[in-house]
């Protein structure tokens, strides 16, 4: 298959995170969500958890002044030039990276955008309708309808802000991406197989 490099976006509760594991599986790419902020944390030597907690949301620097000023070397946290920017350059270096070792299937990120000059590169963006996605926070959360809706509200705004403040596009927008996905429609399997068929159908 030509297209080496698969980009998934996703609404949350779209079942994004699962439908990019399966395509990896089947296709025998490399499936890089969580491991990314790790290798990202190794690269730049900060701890892990600066990624973790703030993982896909602008302007997250000031989060972490609340917290104990770690080091660097020789260089105090409040001194150095680490910012906002520099954390986007790190995961961008990481997702580069992994991108240049092999076939890849990325969730978020904005790897769409990092890899936007590969032409072995497929974009898509999953959603699902409202009730199913409402459905699968409560379960994965443990939380009421109210909550769960909050939930949803609260990140993908956070999510929107990331994504088109670092890529001067719209997060979810159908122009901006080559796919777009309905989840509640195939299924999750359903879902994966589409978009393979799909990168089968652009090699043509």
């Amino acid at each position: 298959m030509k297209k080496q490099i698969v980009c998934i976006g996703r609404q949350l509760g779209s079942g994004g995170r699962l439908v990019a594991k399966m395509l990896a599986e089947d296709l025998g790419y490399r499936f890089c969500d969580s491991e990314l902020l790790n290798l990202a944390a190794k690269e730049s030597g900060f701890s892990e958890k600066f990624f973790e907690q703030n993982d896909e949301q602008k302007g997250f620097l000031k989060s972490l002044f609340h917290l104990h000023a770690p080091h660097v070397g020789d260089t105090n946290f409040y001194d150095s030039r680490f910012s906002q920017e520099s954390l986007f350059q790190f995961q961008s270096d990481a997702i580069l990276k992994a991108a240049q070792e092999g076939p890849c299937v990325f969730v978020g990120r904005c790897a769409d955008y990092v890899l936007r000059e590969r032409q072995d590169m497929v974009s898509v963006f999953l959603t699902a309708d409202t009730p199913q996605r409402i459905e699968a926070v409560m379960k994965r959360n443990g939380c009421d309808e109210e909550s769960a809706r909050k939930i949803i509200r609260d990140k993908e705004a956070a999510r929107a802000s990331y994504y088109n403040y670092y890529t001067g596009k719209r997060w979810g927008s159908a122009d901006t991406y080559d796919l777009c996905v309905n989840t509640s429609r195939l299924g999750l399997k359903g879902t994966a197989l589409f978009i393979r068929l799909f990168m089968e159908q652009m090699d043509k």
